[in-house]
């Protein structure tokens, strides 16, 4: 179940190899080949990474200017996907194009439209401010998943997982799964879908800190925690999240801990999926080592979801038709679910004519 009409990420922005460099890059998305590079002038394209002679990679091709050469026979595309020139031929067929795709670069993540290109939008796309700005550090990161991508959907719409699957590192108290969170619609959220999503906020006071503070920051006291996120469609997460010393007031002097963090899945196919994050820390509290710190306690502790959630992905294979049971921390998860499918079908629904 994948909507079209919606910005995806590909890439970090940094993936993308400068104009004057002629490597070509290329990643799947919903299925699909995406061939990605940037113009002499600095704009981004995005092709089908399919000839449309023989299906070859244009990947495996070679930069011509602005333009795309096949690797196989030579065809040669020009930035828009149409074909310009074909080896041995004095003209060329109308129909001799790949498909281009609508691309942006913000703030260092850059997003295809697989959709129809006439929808596309701009003013669609997630705010992740903390990706590139002067005012936040971070490592950014990425994953590839071997499941499908409402699986990890499914995780980080209920953060009780962090009590056990991250019991030494990101979580390291109990109270997290038994703290009930609140569940609302994002405020602002309009018909000016994809910016439709859910907000989750979870508060659990007095608890110690976890393994993963204390790698970049000592306390010798408990802490009250927050997360506070929004995950819109089709797979972004925003979050701010942090701690500090139990009973203080938000602006107290003394050790605390701010983040924020952007997290986004794109399904590569029906089965796998790419996870895109970063979690960012204020510039002004901490310097590279606290960056490199909680970039590690990242990997690591995201690295225990994929294990977890690909051995739960084994077990479902053996059984698709077996249904899961609904419980109480699902509430989030089954919202979303909910908004994806009736997104879905409106986004298939066929005309009714009159």
């Amino acid at each position: 179940m994948w909507l079209r009409n919606c910005w995806y990420v590909i890439a970090w922005g940094h993936e993308i190899p400068a104009a004057d460099d002629s490597r070509l890059f290329t990643r799947t998305v919903l299925g699909e080949p995406v061939l990605v590079y940037r113009t002499a002038a600095g704009d981004l394209v995005a092709l089908e990474d399919r000839c449309c002679h023989r299906h070859a990679p244009l990947s495996v091709g070679r930069r011509e200017g602005d333009c795309v050469r096949c690797g196989y026979h030579g065809m040669k595309f020009e930035p828009s996907g149409r074909c310009i020139e074909i080896p041995g031929l004095d003209t060329v067929p109308p129909k001799a194009r790949v498909r281009s795709y609508p691309v942006v670069q913000k703030n260092n993540w850059v997003f295809v439209w697989m959709g129809d290109p006439a929808r596309s939008d701009t003013a669609l796309l997630p705010d992740n401010f903390s990706c590139e700005s002067p005012d936040w550090k971070h490592r950014p990161g990425y994953l590839h998943y071997d499941t499908p991508y409402l699986l990890i959907c499914d995780n980080l719409l209920d953060f009780s997982h962090l009590s056990y699957v991250h019991e030494k590192s990101l979580g390291g108290s109990t109270r997290i799964a038994q703290a009930r969170p609140v569940i609302e619609p994002v405020p602002g959220a309009t018909h000016d879908w994809p910016q439709m999503g859910i907000r989750v906020t979870r508060h659990i006071e007095d608890v110690p800190p976890p393994p993963f503070y204390q790698r970049f920051r000592q306390f010798d006291t408990h802490l009250d925690r927050w997360f506070i996120y929004d995950f819109l469609l089709p797979g972004t997460l925003l979050m701010h999240s942090g701690g500090r010393p139990t009973g203080s007031a938000p602006d107290a002097p003394g050790p605390s801990v701010r983040l924020h963090s952007c997290q986004t899945l794109t399904p590569e196919t029906e089965t796998t999926t790419h996870y895109f994050f970063q979690q960012s820390h204020p510039a002004g509290e901490g310097d590279d080592t606290v960056t490199e710190s909680i970039y590690n306690s990242l990997i690591g502790a995201f690295n225990e979801d994929r294990d977890m959630i690909t051995a739960q992905h084994r077990n479902i294979a053996l059984d698709p038709q077996r249904a899961m049971l609904p419980l109480a921390m699902d509430a989030a998860l089954l919202q979303f679910r909910r908004l994806l499918q009736s997104r879905f079908e409106a986004e298939h629904r066929a005309p009714v004519l009159a």
